[in-house]
């Protein structure tokens, strides 16, 4: 199997965000090759739409070591990835995951779409 380890430079990941997905392998109990999986799909009413799961690494995965866990990214999800920002929010307006992309040049209003 091929994969490509990268920096933390390709998406970054709040501490927030870090600790909670941390937390959440902890309850789960995945195996250690169970990674945190980032990728983009087809959809939404923007075009495009965010995917986050589990799963174990593919084959050209970019992989990320983070403290207590690895993302992994596929090559074609990367190209719309680079620069995002994933955060964990839990106030009053919503409770979750949210990604921040700075090369999204629309959005829809619930944040879960986009388009380049």
């Amino acid at each position: 199997m091929e994969t490509t380890t990268t920096s933390n430079n390709l998406v970054e990941i709040t501490p927030k965000a870090a600790d909670k997905i941390r937390q959440i392998f902890e309850e789960s109990k995945h195996p250690e090759q169970v990674g945190l999986r980032l990728g983009v799909t087809g959809g939404g009413c923007s075009g495009l739409s965010y995917k986050i799961d589990f799963g174990e690494s593919k084959d050209k995965d970019n992989i990320i070591q983070m403290s207590g866990f690895k993302v992994y990214i596929d090559p074609k999800s990367s190209i719309y990835l680079k620069g995002i920002t994933l955060d964990f929010q839990d106030g009053l307006n919503g409770k979750g995951f949210v990604f921040e992309n700075p090369n999204a040049k629309n959005t829809c209003g619930c944040g879960e779409s986009f388009s380049v």
